[in-house]
This record gives structure tokens, C-alpha cells and sequence, in this order.
């Protein structure tokens, strides 16, 4: 008897013909759905190596035609673009910084136990999630300040996301115990001390996701660059690509129509699309790197920090 049960055991289960086409349908159905989602992006990278012609006239399809860097160089002979770029560089990394420093203590300190304000601090962060100023008097707040042209009008009226917070409040909450802080207290260790030296190197997988999420949110924003920078030396690299984009455009046809003849015209106008490409492409190379560096902590530091939250 136990000779037949261990052979039950073992022995693979067959699948039947019904589960053979639910397992191919749900194949094809995400194949599909994946060619949908990346061909645009692949079709982007082709179309930056392509002949400007070769784009115009649709004949990009699965591969690069008439391999070409001239759209790379074009991009990179624009000073602003360079410019731009070191700029996004110093407010990422600026802001990231305040972000940090804003978000993980106050996470931290809603987080404890023994924090007797903590209920209705969070329930006045929480509210700001649904009701805020608006555009205007955000914008008013930021001249009084005396903030404009600056890089602090772009770091500090979002130094704190509340649902990051929240996030990481969570993830302390969950793996830095009363018992480790009684045992630290007992050991004379304060409440900045046990925070720096014990809740931080222990939260590494949620510092990592805050540096994502709020170093994204920082690469990839223009809007409040285009309401409180008017000095285009201090413009991100976001703002530089749509003004080459969309005014720079606009400026070079009404150029080439007056000066040149329309096969001129048509010739720039091919080159600025392949610009845009390769624009996309540079734009979008630092968020490519950012993301496999932190993609083993995503686990630990969103699961845990969101999901129990």
C-alpha cells in the first residue's frame, strides 16, 4: 500500500487537451500584448541609427536602413542639449538628496510606536494627497521665496511624496522592531543615533527605491522648469529636448521656406526627425541604467513597504 502511494506521488500528472489550449491562447495573447509594448521602442532605437530618408519614407520597419550616427550628431553639436544634460544631473542628484533627507526621517518618526503626534501628522500629510494650492499660489510661493531661476524652485516645493513616505514608513515599521529599539535604548542609544546608525544601514532596499523613484521623478520633469526657469543656461535637459523639438522646429521651417527651396525644407525636416529619435534614446539612457541597479531590491523594499502598507 505505501509502495502504491509513493508511486502516485511520483508519477506526472498528464495534462489533458483542455489545459494544452488555455496554455497556448494565454501565450499568443501575451506574445501579442509584448510586440505591442516594445516594437515602438525598438522602432525608436532603429529609426536614431537610420538614413533620415529612409524614416521619412516609412521603409524602417524591422532593422536600421542606411546606418547612420547623423541624427547622434546633430544632438550632440547643440550646446544647450550638453547643458541641459549636466543640468538634470545636478537636480537629480540635489534633489534626490533633499528628498532623502525630507522623506526617511519623517517616515521614521511616524513609524514609532512612542510617537505621540503621529496620527494626526499623518492624517495632515494625507490630505494634502487629495486637496492642493493649485498652479497659481504654488507659483506666487515660490517668487516671495525668492526662488526662481533657481534649483531650489525645482527641489523644494516636491521635496516630500507622500505616498513614498508612507511607503517607507511602512517598510520601518515592519523591519526595525520595538525590540531592537529597547534594546538599543537600554544600551544609552538615542533616538537620532539608533536612526542613523541602526535603522538607516538596515534599510538599505527602501533607500534604494526612494533614489528611483524620486531620481525619475526628477530626470523626467520639465513643467516646473518651464514655470519658474526663464534662463535657458538653467534649463534640464527635458525642457532643452522639447523646446529643440517643438520651437526649434517650428523656427526652421518658416526658415527654410524663405531662404531655400523645398527639397532643402524637406531635407531638414527628415533630419529633425531622426533628431527626435535620438533624442528619446540619450534622454532615456540614465533611467535604463538606473533601473537594473536597483530592480533586486524592488522585493524587498516595495512588497514589503506598499503591499503591508
Amino acid at each position: 500500500m505505501k509502495k502504491e502511494n509513493y508511486n502516485m506521488k511520483t508519477k506526472p500528472v498528464k495534462r489533458c487537451r483542455e489545459d494544452v489550449i488555455f496554455d497556448t491562447v494565454i501565450f499568443i495573447i501575451l506574445t501579442l500584448i509584448l510586440f505591442v509594448v516594445a516594437y515602438p521602442l525598438y522602432w525608436v532605437i532603429i529609426s536614431s541609427f537610420s538614413d533620415p530618408t529612409a524614416v521619412s519614407a516609412g521603409k524602417v520597419l524591422l532593422r536600421p536602413i542606411g546606418f547612420t550616427l547623423k541624427g547622434y550628431a546633430e544632438v550632440f553639436k547643440n550646446s544647450q542639449v550638453m547643458r541641459g544634460f549636466f543640468n538634470s544631473i545636478v537636480i537629480t542628484f540635489v534633489g534626490v538628496c533633499v528628498n532623502l533627507a525630507v522623506t526617511l526621517p519623517t517616515a521614521y518618526a511616524l513609524s514609532r510606536d512612542n510617537f505621540s503626534g503621529k496620527k494626526p501628522i499623518t492624517v495632515f500629510y494625507m490630505i494634502t494627497m487629495f486637496f492642493g494650492g493649485g498652479m497659481i499660489p504654488t507659483y506666487l510661493v515660490v517668487k516671495n521665496m525668492q526662488l526662481l531661476n533657481t534649483i531650489w524652485a525645482l527641489v523644494l516645493p516636491g521635496c516630500l511624496s507622500v505616498y513614498n513616505m508612507i511607503v517607507a514608513r511602512t517598510f520601518f515599521k515592519s523591519n526595525i522592531s520595538e525590540e531592537l529599539y529597547e534594546a538599543g535604548e537600554i544600551d544609552g542609544c538615542t533616538q537620532s543615533r539608533f536612526f542613523f546608525q541602526i535603522a538607516l544601514p538596515l534599510s538599505k532596499a527602501i533607500i534604494a527605491i526612494m533614489v528611483l523613484y524620486y531620481g525619475v521623478g526628477h530626470w523626467n520633469s520639465y513643467f516646473s522648469a518651464l514655470l519658474y526657469i526663464s534662463d535657458q543656461d538653467k534649463y534640464p535637459l527635458q525642457l532643452v529636448l522639447r523646446n529643440i523639438l517643438i520651437t526649434n522646429q517650428t523656427a526652421l521651417s518658416q526658415t527654410a521656406t524663405t531662404a531655400a527651396a523645398r527639397a532643402a525644407l524637406q531635407e531638414q525636416q527628415q533630419l529633425i526627425d531622426v533628431m527626435k529619435y535620438s533624442l528619446i534614446i540619450i534622454s532615456s539612457v540614465p533611467v535604463l541604467i538606473m533601473y537594473p541597479l536597483v530592480q533586486k531590491h524592488f522585493v524587498k523594499g516595495v512588497m514589503i513597504g506598499s503591499v503591508k502598507g
